[in-house]
């Protein structure tokens, strides 16, 4: 039977119930657990050690290479993304030397020919600043001085008279780049600008952030409280008819309902909007695997579902178990827990032990993928229930599996996400090290396909972080009392309000009109500048 089969009734209730506490009150940890930190710590200074000899001041270190990459204008990307997980991780001294670094950054100007990414500036820049800020107990307002600085130039994505933000600012014109963006791009920005709001006393940051994602709500969207992936700041449109939990519309789903727990806000549109949207996908994009009954959320491309699931799209059962939490809805709870299942198992499967980029599957209901799989790729199926997609093969060192699994670990006490976590540790330990630091790797099934020469600065803010808090104290950044952004940054979040939406789903769209789209090229998504390759709308092209 399928699991989506039986979804209906805890989804479909009417009227709010009381939030639950998040995170479970009974966590033991086992006698190993500290070994595993230990681990975790390990690797980080070691990453640290090198990015430090031949990259300080630079944004990513090239590990193999042992030199610098300026990916993010050139601002130290990796020492900012850095600061929450050494507050974390006690690393005192080496927080101070990179407040003294961060201090002395000049936001106003690019160090590259580069523009600017409103979305990864703010989840990197103005949110690793603001999170330090804050975990550190608010004793350097330089970091919020300095985030409100790259703020404020980032704004001119909004100088156009637009509600939603350009996804690009050239800073050295302070021009705003006139293109189609991406709903991630443009709603995933309230946490960290509500949060500048809140330490600057000016509100138009959390009302420029805020209001782009109302607009986007406002639209008909191509399925129920699932708004199209791409949108056109100029028309305020939507851009084509894509829809999926990956890259490109991840982090907008995310906010849906991380906002609402970090502002506290008595407007239930932003949770009702989440809890519509996890609703649909439960009825149209879940589907089981015909190897393994794996449960995976498919893509939906204006009416075609694609069966394919990425290391990006992850993310989602953590997210469901944080919401489902919120609105105590067990049938939430269960089905992202065993999402989080179908996830592993493209860690636990794969030579290396680690998860691939992207991956494509078949259900009972069809099996188009956008690729046409190999006779290896169908071997490959027949044993694991998925199949590793035809160029994604890659590790870019991501964090989503580990996020969920963190997230599976806090809120069920159940030890297995623990020896997950250790067999990762584990993996990275073995499949990673690189000669300076550590690297992805190009293909997560072969023992000698070579490293990626990059190590990205979420290696530090996300992959690190969320392992470490694995195997610490629960009590230590309890997810009852922090809230993570995309880029694992925690903001302290007030008390729990007594409920989260309004218990009921169906349409939150201001709009009674159909859904309707402008034609024109899918936005650029899910790119990194060392590939040769790039995805958009899910695909590797």
């Amino acid at each position: 039977m399928l699991f989506r089969q039986f979804v209906l009734v805890a989804c479909s209730a009417i009227g709010a119930v009381v939030a639950g506490p998040v995170q479970n009150s009974h966590l033991v940890l086992p006698p190993d657990a500290a070994t595993h930190k230990q681990a975790v710590l390990n690797i980080f200074l070691e990453s640290w050690a090198a990015y430090k000899e031949f990259a300080y001041g630079h944004d990513d270190l090239t590990p193999v290479s042992e030199s610098f990459t300026d990916g993010r204008n050139g601002w130290g990307a990796s020492i900012v993304d850095a600061m929450s997980t050494m507050l974390i991780m006690g690393q005192t001294e080496l927080f101070e030397q990179s407040v003294e670094f961060a201090s002395k950054i000049d936001f106003n100007i690019s160090h590259t020919t580069d523009t600017t990414s409103v979305f990864e500036t703010t989840i990197r820049y103005v949110g690793g600043l603001l999170s330090a800020y804050e975990l550190e107990g608010q004793k350097h307002p330089i970091l919020v001085e300095k985030a409100k600085e790259v703020a404020d130039k980032l704004s001119l994505a909004w100088s156009l008279g637009n509600v939603v933000p350009y996804g690009f600012v050239d800073f050295n014109t302070s021009q705003a780049q006139i293109a189609t963006s991406n709903v991630a791009e443009a709603g995933t920005l309230t946490l960290e600008w509500s949060t500048l709001a809140k330490h600057t006393g000016n509100d138009t940051y959390r009302q420029l952030a805020e209001n782009s994602v109302r607009h986007m709500i406002g639209l008909t969207p191509p399925l129920p409280g699932m708004a199209a992936q791409g949108i056109d700041p100029g028309s305020g449109n939507f851009v084509g008819a894509y829809v999926s939990w990956g890259g490109g519309s991840d982090s907008y789903f995310e906010y849906l309902i991380k906002y609402p727990r970090l502002s506290n806000t008595n407007d239930n549109i932003f949770a009702d909007t989440w809890h519509t949207a996890v609703d649909t996908s439960m009825k149209v994009l879940a589907h089981n695997s015909t190897v393994g009954n794996h449960l995976y959320l498919a893509d939906w491309d204006d009416g075609q579902i694609v069966h394919i699931g990425s290391h990006l799209a992850c993310f989602h059962s953590g997210n469901w178990l944080l919401g489902g939490k919120l609105m105590n809805n067990q049938t939430i709870i269960d089905f992202a827990l065993t999402l989080a299942d179908a996830c592993w198992n493209t860690y636990a499967s794969t030579l290396t032990g680690i998860g691939m980029e992207q991956f494509g599957f078949f259900s009972s209901d069809g099996n188009f993928t956008g690729a046409t799989p190999t006779d290896d790729d169908l071997a490959f199926y027949a044993e694991h229930g998925f199949f590793l997609f035809p160029g994604a093969e890659y590790y870019l060192m991501r964090p989503e599996v580990l996020e969920s699994n963190f997230y599976a670990w806090r809120v069920t006490g159940d030890t297995k996400y623990l020896d997950r976590a250790a067999s990762a540790i584990t993996s990275f330990s073995k499949w990673l090290k690189a000669p300076s630091g550590f690297a992805g790797i190009w293909n997560t099934n072969e023992s000698d396909s070579g490293f990626i020469d990059d190590m990205e600065s979420f290696w530090f803010a996300e992959v690190l972080k969320y392992l470490y808090l694995t195997f610490d104290d629960p009590n230590h950044i309890s997810i009852d009392e922090w809230v993570f952004n995309t880029e694992a940054h925690p903001f302290k979040a007030p008390p729990a309000k007594f409920t989260y939406g309004s218990g009921k789903v169906g349409s939150t769209s201001s709009s009674s009109a159909p859904f309707k789209s402008e034609s024109g090229k899918v936005p650029e998504i899910s790119f990194a500048p060392v590939l040769g390759k790039q995805i958009k709308g899910q695909r590797v092209v």
